[in-house]
């Protein structure tokens, strides 16, 4: 989405000469917003946030390679602002930082964590700022390529032809040479083909509504979102495309909004989206734009999940498929690749085998595999549950009551980031042999993307012939990351990398992955991001925990870097008297899991009969939050059931839907979530007039990337509970109690059960983190203040 309005005044400011003349146009610009848009008031934290923001980068240019002064580097603004919730950020940093880009004739880039602040931004606030401002400016919604539809692909696939679409099936079918394994698979091939047929019905309706213009190739713009098998196949990748060397680029959707975004002068996108296009061209140069990062405290759970590596080790039937896809191919262009490319992907196959027969041996002598299939040892085929033997069938059951894709993976991770012995030359011949095979990719692409170039009668086969190459070559991609990862050794002094096996059951088959990151989050903004920003706002309303910036700092990069000034600015909020922090003292300790989780949940239960309008109660655990349901499904508590509304029953708009119309309504509603409803739900009034708090929310123990950080740390002689897991724990804390008050006029009583934030240093830290709320202590249900 994009949009222009016309400016409200003719007079065009002229163009600020120095930090002065710049601060004081970017703080003349907010002060123009407050007092002249509709809704808008004066709040004193918002314009602190502004002053702070327009003084931070008002030294800095960007795009200009001029050196500062008093460094050896072009000068560099990062202005690092905790804005409390009801601070009103979003206008607070666009109504300055807006207009400072427009006078220097520069780019704001604005990213976010949660498609709902996007939504915000375009639908809302940015439209009012455009309409407000003297100054017209454009905006528009950046997403990424897997968002649209890819035009070639649609038009291969919509007459529902299974030859065609062969390449985009997976994996999944049974691998047994036996006579029933023969039978299943040509069961399974004919339910391909129908499934490729009633496919390819839908595919043309796509097709047709691009023809007749009433879609625009965009996802988000169907009237129902479709699942991710159906449009995977056809979603616009950046392996399968020829960009302007493809017939179908003029009318290409991904094309067409790039177009747009290449006029827009502000841009929203996400953090994942804009870590993982630096230096592809994609988005501006970080370093020619003012960047927002709004919910910055995601940058560092992000930049890690963008630099993991990850390879499935059960499924390899699309090595199978290689060889043919690059005779087809070579065949195609009268090429002859210099390696043997049936060899390769053979000798690939052999030591991914190999790879997970070692792999399951280690995870079959774990007790939790056990537990979970009810056998020690298993298959390295990606096996159906219903071709092993009836006892083995007898011990899934019992182990798994319910379908077992709801079974968290078993996790295995290798200490030290050290693999076992032998592991190494398996891991380097899959490195080489998937290195080789990449090179054979590479030169076909080179000479299909020159040859449609030079011939462009001839671009609608060769793009074709492209996208043959571009449905293997992430998998290739992720081998090679994979093993690259495997086989670097720690290095004295520095972390290691983190090395795991995940494990577990699916659809009845099971799965087996390798993955691999590195431990420090901060290490990896600093190199790849930060060293290209000269101008940044980086904030949140949980930047702070435990009382400081610390924390936050060391993991987004920021610790050491002079061009940092932070700054906390509170909420208007008088949370005193708004709000109450009630912390319940328990019999059982929580560490006694299951003592604890029987003593908590009658606590809850009685107090969920207190709940007139809305309710929020937050899990660390789903087990936790089944076991609450089940509560509610029997007994005493069963009148409660119908006032329950619990994440996963329904997609999250329809819940948050439905409880609003009963609070509406005058009815009690109840929400049950875990972490994601703990952070981003706008509940103002009386749709939340209760926050329930089960746990603490410590991260998971299984978490292989925390343990192996914990272990480093202490190898180093220092504390990873203080320094990692105390620290983070604040911060979602934070986020947790922060569904509470929305608003200046809501009250609101916070509930939490664990006494640990009362009773343990480390939980009085976490209390300094959060906002003063009027902090009670609740023993044997009487109250006192503390």
């Amino acid at each position: 989405m994009s949009t222009i309005l016309e400016p409200i005044a003719d007079e065009t400011p002229a163009l600020p000469t120095g930090p002065l003349a710049r601060e004081a146009l970017a703080l003349a610009a907010f002060d123009h917003v407050v007092a002249h848009a509709g809704g808008y008031r004066a709040r004193p934290g918002q314009r602190e946030m502004a002053a702070h923001i327009a003084h931070t980068l008002a030294g800095v240019t960007p795009g200009d390679d001029s050196v500062a002064s008093d460094a050896a580097l072009p000068a560099r603004g990062i202005a690092v602002v905790q804005a409390g919730t009801g601070v009103g950020k979003s206008a607070a940093y666009a109504a300055t930082v807006i207009p400072l880009a427009l006078a220097q004739q520069k780019r704001v880039i604005i990213s976010t964590a949660t498609v709902a602040l996007q939504e915000q931004l375009i639908a809302k606030d940015l439209p009012a700022l455009a309409a407000t401002l003297p100054q017209p400016f454009s905006f528009a919604l950046a997403k990424g390529r897997g968002r649209y539809v890819c035009r070639l692909k649609l038009d291969q696939l919509s007459g529902g032809d299974a030859a065609s679409a062969d390449l985009f099936e997976s994996d999944d079918a049974p691998t047994d040479t036996s006579a029933s394994g023969v039978a299943a698979r040509a069961v399974a091939s004919a339910s391909a083909a129908a499934r490729w047929q009633e496919r390819g019905v839908q595919y043309t309706a796509w097709a047709n509504a691009l023809d007749g213009g009433s879609w625009d190739g965009d996802r988000d713009r169907l009237d129902e979102p479709p699942d991710g098998s159906l449009w995977g196949p056809v979603a616009a990748e950046r392996h399968t495309c020829t960009a302007r060397h493809c017939p179908s680029y003029n009318s290409c959707s991904y094309y067409q909004a790039r177009a747009r975004l290449a006029q827009a002068q502000v841009i929203v996108v996400n953090h994942d989206l804009l870590l993982s296009t630096l230096g592809l061209h994609a988005l501006p140069a970080p370093q020619d734009c003012y960047v927002v990062f709004d919910e910055a405290h995601h940058l560092g759970a992000v930049a890690q999940g963008q630099f993991t590596a990850s390879m499935d080790l059960m499924r390899s039937q699309w090595l199978d498929k290689l060889p043919r896809a690059v005779d087809e191919v070579a065949g195609a262009l009268d090429a002859r690749p210099t390696s043997d490319v049936a060899q390769l992907a053979k000798d690939l196959k052999t030591a991914q085998g190999e790879l997970a027969r070692l792999a399951m041996q280690r995870i079959g002598a774990l007790p939790a595999w056990a537990q979970l299939t009810g056998r020690t040892h298993t298959s390295v085929r990606p096996e159906p549950v219903e071709g092993l033997s009836g006892s083995a069938r007898a011990g899934l059951r019992q182990a798994q009551p319910e379908r077992w894709g709801d079974a968290p993976p078993i996790v295995d991770r290798f200490d030290g980031g050290v693999l076992p012995s032998g592991w190494s030359e398996v891991v380097a011949q899959m490195h080489a042999n998937a290195s080789a095979l990449l090179k054979v990719f590479e030169a076909l692409a080179t000479q299909l993307k020159a040859n449609a170039r030079e011939n462009p009668s001839d671009a609608a086969r060769c793009a074709k012939l492209y996208s043959r190459l571009g449905v293997l070559a992430p998998r290739l991609q992720s081998a090679q990351e994979t093993a690259t990862l495997w086989m670097q050794a720690p290095t004295d002094g520095q972390p290691p990398l983190a090395k795991w096996l995940e494990a577990g059951i699916h659809h009845g088959l099971v799965t087996l992955t390798a993955h691999a990151c590195p431990l420090q989050p901060g290490s990896l903004l600093r190199n790849h991001l930060w060293n290209k920003v000269r101008a940044a706002v980086v904030t949140s309303a949980s930047l702070v925990t435990c009382g400081n910036f610390d924390h936050f700092l060391h993991e987004s990069g920021l610790a050491f870097d002079d061009a940092v000034a932070a700054r906390e600015v509170q909420s208007p909020f008088d949370h005193a008297r708004q709000g109450r922090l009630v912390v319940v003292q328990t019999v059982a300790d929580p560490k006694d899991v299951e003592g604890y989780t029987r003593e908590m949940l009658a606590s809850l239960m009685a107090d969920l009969r207190e709940v007139k309008r809305g309710a929020l109660v937050l899990f660390t655990s789903r087990a936790q939050m089944r076991q609450a349901q089940g509560l509610l499904e029997r007994g005493e508590h069963g009148a409660l059931r119908e006032r329950v509304l619990v994440q996963g029953e329904a997609s999250r708009t329809v819940l948050l839907r439905r409880h609003a119309e009963r609070v509406a309504e005058g009815e009690s509603s109840i929400l049950f979530g875990l972490q994601s409803f703990g952070e981003g739900l706008d509940l103002p009034g009386e749709l939340c007039e209760w926050v329930f708090i089960t746990k603490l929310p410590f991260a998971s123990p299984s978490d292989p990337v925390g343990q192996a950080r914990a272990d480093w740390l202490k190898a180093q002689g220092r504390d990873p509970f203080s320094e990692l897991v105390v620290p983070a724990t604040g911060a979602r804390l934070l986020q947790w109690t922060g569904r509470a008050l929305r608003s200046e006029t809501d009250e609101a009583v916070v509930v939490c059960y664990d006494a640990r934030l009362l009773r343990q240093s480390y939980g009085r830290r976490m209390l300094q983190g959060l906002p003063p709320y009027r902090l009670q202590r609740r023993v044997n249900g009487v109250l006192s203040d503390v």
